[in-house]
């Protein structure tokens, strides 16, 4: 079995994590670790020790597999450079060319468990457009540009809640992991960030399990 030395239950993650405010815990950093240590990590064989969050403080060995979820600041991710013969795996292609000084750094596209996503399917759509991301956007004024004032936002609730609430929209306004969710649902995807003005295009649907096969090739590759 794999050996997972950092995930979610490390109390650093827990202290940074809980400091958050309410309405943003729940973002797709959260989902998305959650997934590669569910779905992803049972799924490829390596002897390599894995950090499924890639947050500072939170451990960290020579060799490691490390995701990371942030594709911002490169900087955040210096304390990496303690470490010998890494291996960094992220979803942000050209994040990753700005990381290349710390480690093997490997393209590993977004995925989702389709299957959980499709239970929430509907039928027939009954709505127009909504919003699904962090809420905490709209309060910043970050969204204003892009997704009208009208368009319907949700409260905090629990996944199941909300993928069975986004599948009644005909358009929704996402990226990243809830635009590909939104996309399983049958939605169309709208603009909402100027970094992805095509996020149909973008956002592709993967299975989790397809990019657990993409990521063994890989890791072969590496440590043939």
């Amino acid at each position: 079995m794999n050996k997972i030395i950092v995930k979610h239950d490390h109390p650093n993650y827990l202290a940074k994590w809980r400091a958050l405010p309410e309405g943003s815990r729940y973002n797709g950093a959260y989902y998305y670790s959650h997934d590669i240590e569910k779905y992803i990590v049972p799924n490829i064989k390596t002897d390599r020790p894995i950090n499924v969050i890639g947050v500072r403080g939170c451990g960290g060995k020579d060799r490691m597999i490390v995701f990371i979820h942030h594709h911002l600041h490169p900087e955040m991710y210096d304390w990496l450079k303690k470490y010998k013969d890494i291996i960094i795996v992220t979803s942000n292609e050209e994040f990753g060319k700005q990381l290349t000084h710390l480690g093997t750094v490997i393209h590993l596209p977004l995925s989702v468990n389709v299957e959980e996503v499709l239970k929430h399917k509907v039928d027939k759509k009954t709505k127009n457009a909504c919003y699904f991301g962090n809420p905490w956007k709209f309060k910043k004024g970050d969204l204003e540009k892009f997704v009208p004032k009208n368009v319907d936002t949700f409260p905090p609730m629990s996944k199941e809640e909300l993928l069975s609430k986004v599948a009644e929209y005909k358009e929704c306004y996402a990226i990243g992991l809830c635009a590909i969710e939104a996309k399983i649902l049958g939605c169309k995807i709208k603009k909402c960030d100027s970094r992805f003005p095509y996020p149909n295009k973008v956002f592709k649907v993967l299975d989790c399990k397809d990019a657990a096969k993409i990521l063994q090739e890989k890791l072969d590759e590496i440590d043939k």
